[in-house]
């Protein structure tokens, strides 16, 4: 495909021996010849680095840090008013049926709002700011990478650079100065283990790329791996697990919405779709989001049906991410469920090759969080 749009470390990808693959319109890689078993293994265990140069990076400006949130709380259910200087908190575009258009990080640096948004959706989420935020400057930094190194050992690495690396906190921002660079630094990731994303000019992502690959504890990883790992940590993908036809707490995310734009809150509601999301948040969802365990070793991927009986009967929901667990040495699923079926424990069956295979509702994440908070 010749119409792919690459990143700043396309170059590098392609000297590590990546195979690469087509990823909401990029060349991106999905797994060096380490594998994306033992990526995976190695990021749980000491520190992965990777390019997630693809995604989004905006800042939104405006008279002063009031006005900026006051104005953003109007596109998300957060709060975002109360983001403390130097701090990040996930969160959510919905649309005006109560669906997830976009799930994104936003962090405050001074006055500005800095958002991370998906690769998927990043020209649509920044026309719908400029639509939505008149009198305001959305900056899109195209000219910025964005690299994640993950796992137990990514602080001593990032710290024996910039010492205070050290000292942030789980979802802290910082800027930090590393191999030379300054570099916009979050203390988060998408893999439940602790560690860093980093923002910094595209010119510099590839030496500061190999400067942390120097570091015997740090080792490339692709796309393969992202995806298990965040799917063991019960993470969310856009465009699978959540997207515009489920809602906050369909999708088991009403923990990112703060109790001040809740009912009975400060500023509650004001976002797209506040009267459905507000009376979920009160009444609850019809369906639900839930881990899932099938038996066995096969696993059950996106898209397989799930039903309450062996043999006859509807469907009554469906995998929507799945695969299998390194770190837990057996396939792993998540999907949406009738609520009243959404208890651990609850025993279904999914239809794989046309055979049902029993699986079973279980608690998220599969594998704890390891933050640092």
């Amino acid at each position: 495909m010749t119409d792919l749009q690459t990143t700043p470390l396309f170059a590098l990808h392609h000297r590590l021996g990546a195979k690469m693959v087509p990823f909401a319109g990029y060349d991106m890689p999905v797994q060096y010849p380490l594998g994306v078993l033992k990526e995976h293994l190695h990021t749980r265990a000491q520190a992965g680095l990777f390019d997630v140069s693809h995604m989004g990076q905006v800042t939104v400006s405006g008279d002063s840090w009031q006005s900026v949130a006051t104005a953003f709380e109007r596109l998300v259910p957060q709060d975002i008013l109360g983001l403390a200087d130097g701090r990040q908190r996930y969160a959510f575009f919905t649309t005006d049926t109560g669906g997830i258009a976009d799930d994104l990080m936003v962090a405050r640096r001074g006055e500005d709002l800095f958002v991370v948004v998906n690769a998927a959706c990043k020209e649509a989420d920044i026309a719908h700011m400029r639509d939505r935020l008149p009198g305001f400057t959305i900056t899109e930094h195209a000219d910025r990478a964005l690299i994640a190194l993950q796992g137990p050992a990514a602080e001593s690495v990032l710290s024996a650079m910039d010492p205070a690396a050290a000292a942030m906190r789980f979802m802290d921002v910082a800027t930090l100065r590393l191999g030379g660079v300054e570099v916009w630094a979050s203390r988060s990731g998408y893999t439940g283990e602790d560690g860093y994303e980093l923002s910094l000019p595209a010119d510099r992502a590839e030496g500061l790329a190999e400067a942390l690959l120097a570091h015997p504890a740090v080792e490339a990883i692709g796309l393969g791996a992202r995806d298990s790992l965040r799917l063991e940590a019960g993470l969310c993908l856009y465009g699978h697990d959540i997207d515009v036809t489920t809602t906050p707490v369909s999708a088991a995310l009403e923990w990112a919405i703060q109790k001040v734009r809740r009912h009975g809150g400060a500023r509650a509601g004001g976002f797209p779709g506040d009267a459905r999301i507000l009376a979920e948040l009160d009444h609850g969802a019809p369906m639900r989001r839930v881990g899932l365990q099938p038996t066995g070793r096969a696993p059950m991927r996106e898209g397989v049906a799930l039903f309450t009986d062996e043999a006859g009967g509807e469907a009554i929901g469906r995998i929507t991410s799945g695969g299998f667990g390194p770190s837990v040495e057996g396939p792993v699923a998540m999907g949406h469920v009738p609520v009243e079926l959404s208890q651990p424990g609850t025993a279904l069956f999914g239809e794989l090759r046309g055979k049902r295979l029993p699986v079973t509702v279980t608690s998220l994440p599969f594998v704890a969080a390891r933050f640092k908070r």
